[in-house]
């Protein structure tokens, strides 16, 4: 799986006094393989031994996601499903992350779409853009409205469909890593999936990200001082199948093919879970209807950047 976002993380003054009486918080990371990735964690706590049992469940909390929807993983069940098409006694976190996902479908009017990964074949098989027959033949087999889910059973409504939860999986992860150190006791942590979730501070100053300028691969968009929300990003140059980067990883399900407007949008959200969602079907509305769903949403503030470099940010966007 392709990172969608590129996000760098500032970590800026880690060090830090505890409260009153209390010994000094220290900085202890670990890092694992998830996602196709390396996922990391950060935490400040001034036990080590503790720290260190709050990393190991986070990162372990990661990989389960990752292990149950996997796209390239034979044992997951997101595999077994577009492989055999029904999918028996589904786990609950995958039933939660398709509840999430249809709910998000109706809210984009069918701007995200977890049944695009037929697209995501064609245009990754081609030697080149696939032809225009298989474009529209993949097309034909996207429709959200066609997976069932349920309790026992999850099922795909046709012989060639398939899901992808690559927009929602590492946001997923996120909120239970950030749940994992919540219950081993952590106050202050930084946890990067892919899409990224905090608690606390750095030390003196917020956890500070980067969002990459997607027209400079070297340049910042704008720098976010975290503010307990979560933070996810897509970008067109995170999978492109062309060098001029119009055609890419993420799928208008209504056109078969890339959305044209947008070349990246950043997205905090209450949750990882919604940032990833969003950060996704904010590229695929374009900027004018994606700010105004946006300001309907509670707690939810977005950066977009078009294609040309146009940047346009909501009111409570927190740039440093």
């Amino acid at each position: 799986m392709h990172r969608r976002s590129f996000i760098a993380a500032a970590l800026g003054s880690i060090a830090g006094a505890g409260a009153a009486g209390e010994p000094p918080l220290r900085l202890h990371t670990a890092a694992g393989l998830a996602f196709g990735t390396t996922v990391s964690v950060s935490v400040r706590h001034a036990d080590e031994a503790l720290a260190q049992r709050a990393l190991a469940a986070a990162l372990a909390e990661a990989r389960r996601i990752d292990g149950l929807m996997s796209l390239y993983d034979p044992a997951s069940q997101v595999y077994r499903l577009n492989r055999d098409k029904t999918l028996d006694d589904p786990d609950p976190h995958l039933l939660a992350v398709l509840a999430h996902a249809r709910a998000l479908s109706r809210l984009t009017l069918g701007a995200f779409d977890i049944t695009v990964q037929p697209l995501w074949r064609t245009f990754r098989a081609a030697a080149g853009l696939p032809p225009e027959r298989e474009r529209l033949l993949a097309r034909s087999l996207v429709d959200w409205t066609r997976v069932q889910s349920g309790p026992r059973r999850v099922a795909l409504g046709h012989a060639g469909m398939a899901i992808t939860l690559n927009g929602l999986a590492q946001g997923y992860a996120a909120d239970l890593a950030l749940a994992a150190l919540r219950r081993h006791g952590i106050g202050h942590a930084l946890v990067d999936t892919g899409e990224y979730a905090s608690l606390g501070r750095a030390g003196a100053r917020p956890w500070t990200l980067g969002v990459r300028d997607p027209l400079s691969e070297e340049g910042l968009a704008a720098r976010v001082a975290l503010d307990g929300r979560c933070v996810a990003t897509s970008g067109d140059y995170a999978a492109a199948f062309t060098a001029d980067r119009l055609h890419h990883h993420i799928f208008d399900p209504a056109t078969g093919d890339s959305p044209l407007e947008l070349a990246s949008v950043t997205v905090l959200a209450p949750t990882g879970l919604e940032a990833d969602g969003l950060s996704t079907a904010f590229m695929v509305m374009g900027a004018r209807r994606a700010h105004t769903l946006a300001a309907r949403l509670p707690g939810v503030d977005l950066l977009t950047v078009g294609k040309r470099g146009e940047a346009w940010q909501s009111a409570g966007f927190p740039a440093v």
